[in-house]
C-alpha cells in the first residue's frame, strides 16, 4: 500500500504542473478579489480605496436608499417571471422537439440562436420592436387598430415586463436545450410500458418523466438563477434602468456607484449583496447535489 501511494501522487503529474496557473489564478483573482471586496465594504472608501472602518454605515445607507430597494424589488419581479416562464416554455419546447418531429434541427437552431446574440444586441433589437413609433404599436396601428397601445419600455407600471420579454427572447433557447438533453437521457422503456398500461402521456410526463429529470432542473436552476442576479447589459441596452428606476437593477446599481458615483464603499457593499444572493442559490444546489451522492 506505501509502495503505491507515491505513484498515485505522481500520476498525471504534467497536467498537475500545468494546472496550478489557473489555480493561483482563481484563489488570487477571484477568491482574493471577493475577500478585498468583501472587506473594503466596511470602509468608506470614494474614488480611491481607503482603509477607514465605518463599520455597518455602508450597509445602512444601501437598504436605506429608494433606488437600491427598487432595485431588489425588480430583479424580484423579473427574476420569478423569468424562472415560470422560461421552464414553462422551454420544457414545452422540448417536450415538443422529442416528438421527432420533422425539421428538428432548423427549428432548434433557430429557438437557440436569439442565446448566441449578447445582451447588447438583444437589447438594442427589442428597442425598435417595442418602440411606439415604429415598432409593435405602430404596425398594429397602420393595419387598422387605431387604438392599439403597446409601449411597455415608456410606461413606468410595465416596464419590467418589456425587459422581461427581452430576457425570455434571448434565454428560453438554452432552457429548451438542457431540457431536450434531459429528455433524451429517459430510457425508452418507460414511454412504452405507459402506452401499454394507457397512461396518458401528460401524466407520464408529470409523475415519472419530471421527477427523473431532476438533476437537470437544479442545474438549469442554478445557471437561469445566477445569470437573473448579475443582469446588466440588457437593463443598459435596452432602458438604461428607467423610466425613472422603473427597470433598476443591483448590478447596475454596483457600477453606477463604484465608476460613475466615485463611492467604492458602497458599491463593494452593494456587491456583497449580490455575491449573498448567489451563495443562497449555489449553497443549496451543492448540498442537495454532493451532499446526496455522499451519502449514498
Amino acid at each position: 500500500m506505501a509502495a503505491s501511494r507515491p505513484n498515485g501522487l505522481l500520476r498525471n503529474l504534467n497536467a498537475k504542473i500545468a494546472a496550478i496557473p489557473m489555480i493561483l489564478t482563481a484563489l488570487v483573482v477571484f477568491l482574493g478579489g471577493t475577500i478585498w471586496t468583501m472587506v473594503y465594504s466596511f470602509t468608506n472608501s470614494k474614488l480611491l480605496p481607503k482603509w477607514k472602518l465605518v463599520g455597518l454605515d455602508q450597509y445602512e445607507r444601501l437598504w436605506g436608499t429608494s433606488r437600491w430597494v427598487q432595485s431588489i424589488e425588480n430583479l424580484l419581479i423579473y427574476g420569478v417571471c423569468v424562472l415560470v416562464f422560461s421552464f414553462t416554455i422551454g420544457f414545452l419546447l422540448a417536450a415538443l422537439m422529442d416528438q421527432k418531429i420533422r425539421f428538428e434541427n432548423t427549428f432548434r437552431t433557430v429557438i437557440l440562436y436569439p442565446f448566441a446574440l449578447s445582451f447588447i444586441v438583444t437589447g438594442l433589437v427589442w428597442q425598435w420592436i417595442l418602440n411606439p413609433d415604429f415598432g409593435i404599436q405602430s404596425i398594429l396601428q397602420s393595419i387598422g387598430f387605431t387604438g392599439a397601445e403597446f409601449d411597455p419600455l415608456y410606461n413606468p407600471d410595465i416596464a419590467i415586463y418589456g425587459l422581461l420579454i427581452a430576457g425570455l427572447w434571448q434565454g428560453t433557447g438554452l432552457i429548451m436545450v438542457l431540457m431536450l438533453a434531459g429528455l433524451r437521457g429517459i430510457d425508452q422503456d418507460i414511454w412504452k410500458a405507459s402506452k401499454i398500461d394507457g397512461i396518458p402521456s401528460w401524466k407520464t410526463y408529470l409523475y415519472v418523466v419530471i421527477p427523473m429529470m431532476r438533476p437537470v432542473f437544479i442545474t438549469t436552476l442554478v445557471i437561469v438563477a445566477s445569470g437573473i442576479v448579475r443582469v446588466y447589459d440588457l437593463v443598459v441596452a435596452l432602458t438604461g434602468g428607467g423610466p425613472g428606476n422603473a427597470t433598476e437593477m443591483p448590478a447596475k446599481y454596483v457600477y453606477d456607484y463604484m465608476f460613475g458615483g466615485q463611492n467604492l464603499g458602497q458599491g463593494f457593499a452593494a456587491s456583497t449583496m449580490m455575491l449573498l444572493a448567489v451563495l443562497i442559490v449555489v449553497i443549496p444546489w451543492a448540498m442537495l447535489e454532493f451532499g446526496g451522492k455522499k451519502r449514498g
